[in-house]
């Protein structure tokens, strides 16, 4: 009757949540695989089975590997930026200044705003405002507009995305800081421990869990990028800010190879996974318990 009660709690409970995993996650990365190996166009009936043909293709696509590089160079300057400046506020934050509470919620609310309005927003920020002050103060850096210089408009990108992300890394940093304990730091303080000292031997030790969450969801988050590329940059100019994300999208519906596009995405897949799963296991045996 006990095993019984348990398999019935477990269809209740569980197999709701697993049939949605395996449908919407499962299922379809199956068949996204299975697409590989086919010369399917997206649109007609016929899939062809052409074995390893797409994945050679994908190796001539010079395109493909100039965006993963430019996504690699926009992920570390992003991750590093993001984690810095949540970590940098939320310890603030936790220090007890007036009016703390106001303060974290009106650094949240970027992260509230969909990619797609917040790009356009940015863009009539670099595009109309920046423009504005350049013209009314002769600043050469604000005298035309970022998104049309290359450079700039990857600055612009990254600018976004850490004003954006940010916001909820700071309250997963603030939830870490206030779990800290408060009989090691008075120990530390009674010890003489500087505050850099502190920092380094005591807070950041501790924190390795809130680490750990904030590195693995900005490095998935900075990697998959795709709706703030579409509405800030287009991935212009010239291409100039195309991510990877971006280009598996152009490949696949636009350019209608949708083989080709599918095995761009599976190789993005397994890079981001590798990359993930390291990050996490190297972060993890750095955690330690108060």
């Amino acid at each position: 009757m006990k095993s019984n009660h348990k398999i019935k709690d477990f269809g209740i409970f569980a197999l709701p949540g697993m049939f949605c995993f395996f449908a919407v996650v499962i299922i379809p990365f199956i068949y996204g695989v299975y697409l590989t190996l086919t010369d399917w166009n997206g649109v007609s009936q016929t899939k062809n089975f052409i074995g390893l043909a797409n994945f050679a293709g994908v190796m001539q696509d010079k395109q493909f590997w100039s965006s993963l590089l430019l996504t690699f160079k926009y992920v570390i300057v992003v991750v590093i930026l993001v984690n810095v400046i949540a970590f940098g506020i939320a310890y603030l934050l936790t220090r007890g200044i007036k009016g703390q509470n106001f303060f974290r919620a009106g650094f949240f609310t970027p992260n509230l705003i969909g990619g797609i309005v917040l790009g356009y927003i940015w863009q009539f920020v670099f595009s109309r405002v920046f423009v504005g002050i350049g013209e009314s103060t002769g600043w050469s850096l604000f005298e035309t507009s970022w998104l049309s210089d290359p450079n700039k408009a990857f600055a612009a990108l990254v600018l976004v995305s850490v004003w954006q992300l940010s916001g909820y890394m700071i309250l997963i940093y603030v939830a870490g800081f206030m779990g800290l304990s408060e009989d090691v730091m008075e120990a530390a303080s009674i010890d003489g421990a500087s505050g850099f000292a502190k920092l380094k031997n005591i807070i950041l030790p501790l924190m390795m869990s809130s680490i750990t969450i904030c590195l693995f969801l900005t490095l998935s988050r900075a990697f998959m990028v795709y709706d703030v590329n579409l509405s800030l940059t287009s991935g212009g100019p010239y291409g100039s800010t195309e991510m990877a994300a971006m280009h598996v999208y152009e490949k696949a519906f636009t350019s209608r190879q949708f083989g080709v596009g599918q095995a761009e995405a599976f190789i993005l897949f397994i890079v981001v996974a590798c990359i993930s799963g390291l990050q996490v296991y190297l972060t993890k045996k750095q955690e330690v318990e108060a």
